[in-house]
């Protein structure tokens, strides 16, 4: 195996390859140390003479959706080949094996996880990296979803919910309402901490989205009390208790409406329009001038004929071409008062909500993180877990194109993400390395590795 000494004079020098030093605690290194130390700070379940810690325990999690690792077997067999790079890039002392895993991770309480994303969020405000996604005067955006990554008719859980199939077969399925900061001219999110769609202690009805959001924003108003929101969501959302309890939660909003699901809206709207109350404007695309974009907004309407006294704010959108044609509609409410001046800005912000299945669901299935596999379900909490887990790694993968000049300038020398990530778990394989930046130093200085590992 080739040993590349961090801090090396030819490969490491004290600042990134465009002179700027790195950020001191959000590259991937300072980001796994934290991970580590809020995982010791979560009390150990079990008694007696205990072999894993705890830590090390979810720590090894941790890496192996971090490394992108396809299965608990894969990742079992780099803890065999490659343990001195688990134990310096990851801190972990003790490596458990896929089983020992699944048996110290089964008994772990999600909640207690909660407070890695809150870690990680604190460092991003403090070094300004959040700054940079607000949007509409200083907001934050909210894209918020569920998504289902597994179901099976022989395989359950306590975290499975249940339906019945057309052939009368009762089916076991997992669900979780997942949210991410998002910007509309940003590739990168910020994911937050994800609420699992769980049957609840104390009552028979079957969990749903609509409750699993509620919890889900309860808590992130908790934990975030003061931070400037504007949640984004699907037309599933635009009801009238989700907006009061947006509303109760001081959470701005931008949801999605549609005619079918909303007829007593749409229809007060085009009476406005043949009553002249409505504005419509168009707007030449400042980028493309065979792009026009057509408005019309109404403010102060009733969402819906049950709820006369709850008033939105409606905005409808065409993207059409110079002859008119219509390419792309869209419909919101809102509680932003909308004008000419900010619609364009509004009807971003609300096709952003996009952006939590492309850029958070859609990376997270079909990317390397492997959502929907079946890491194991286990007897308690580990598919919740791995989840929380698997959210984690993603978020301190999209903190660093966010702010780390390093991984940039690797990720450009690469020309693509994907081509980055195999080429760092190549170097994981062939390298005994100190930390992931040693690692992206010679992706992004061109490094060649002398020699193979040894086989054997």
């Amino acid at each position: 195996m080739v040993k590349i000494y961090s801090k090396s004079a030819a490969l490491c020098p004290d600042d990134d390859t465009n002179g700027q030093p790195l950020r001191k605690h959000l590259n991937a290194d300072a980001l796994f140390a934290l991970m580590y130390e809020e995982f010791g700070k979560i009390r150990d379940h079990r008694t007696g003479d205990i072999v894993i810690p705890l830590a090390d325990a979810l720590m090894a999690g941790f890496a192996m959706f971090s490394l992108k690792d396809p299965s608990l077997l894969a990742f079992d067999k780099r803890r065999k080949e490659e343990p001195e790079n688990l134990h310096t890039v990851y801190l972990i002392d003790q490596i458990p094996c896929d089983t020992q895993m699944r048996t110290i991770l089964d008994e772990v309480a999600v909640n207690y996880l909660r407070w890695g994303f809150r870690r990680i969020f604190a460092q991003a405000q403090r070094g300004k990296v959040l700054e940079k996604m607000t949007c509409l005067g200083g907001y934050f955006l909210i894209s918020g979803d569920g998504t289902e990554f597994f179901s099976s008719e022989k395989v359950i859980s306590p975290y499975c919910l249940t339906r019945t199939k057309k052939n009368g077969k009762i089916e076991y399925y997992q669900q979780v309402y997942a949210a991410a900061i998002v910007n509309p001219g940003m590739r990168e999110v910020i994911p937050l901490c994800p609420e699992m769609i769980v049957p609840q202690d104390g009552t028979d009805k079957q969990d749903c989205e609509r409750n699993a959001a509620r919890r889900f924003y309860e808590k992130f108003r908790t934990e975030h009390p003061h931070l400037r929101c504007i949640v984004t969501e699907d037309a599933l959302s635009s009801n009238a208790p989700h907006i009061r309890d947006l509303q109760r939660l001081d959470l701005r909003f931008i949801l999605g409406v549609k005619p079918g699901d909303h007829v007593y809206l749409f229809e007060q709207v085009e009476k406005a329009a043949q009553r002249g109350e409505t504005t419509d404007f168009i707007l030449p695309d400042p980028e493309d001038p065979t792009i026009l974009h057509a408005f019309r907004f109404l403010n102060g309407v009733a969402l819906n004929k049950s709820n006369q006294d709850l008033l939105v704010n409606f905005l409808e959108y065409w993207e059409t071409d110079e002859e008119g044609n219509v390419k792309k509609r869209f419909s919101w409410v809102t509680d932003l008062s909308i004008t000419k001046e900010s619609a364009f800005e509004i009807m971003r912000a609300g096709r952003a909500r996009w952006r939590i299945e492309n850029e958070t669901f859609n990376t997270l299935k079909n990317q390397g993180y492997n959502l929907g596999h079946n890491y194991g379900l286990g007897e308690k909490h580990l598919s919740a877990v791995f989840v929380h887990l698997m959210m984690l790694a993603f978020l301190v993968d999209q903190i660093q194109p966010a702010c780390c000049k390093l991984f940039q300038a690797a990720e450009k020398k690469c020309g693509s993400k994907k081509l980055l990530w195999e080429r760092l778990r190549a170097l994981f394989y062939l390298c005994m390395v100190g930390s992931m930046e040693d690692i992206l130093r010679v992706i992004a200085l061109g490094y060649k590795i002398p020699c193979p590992r040894p086989s054997g």
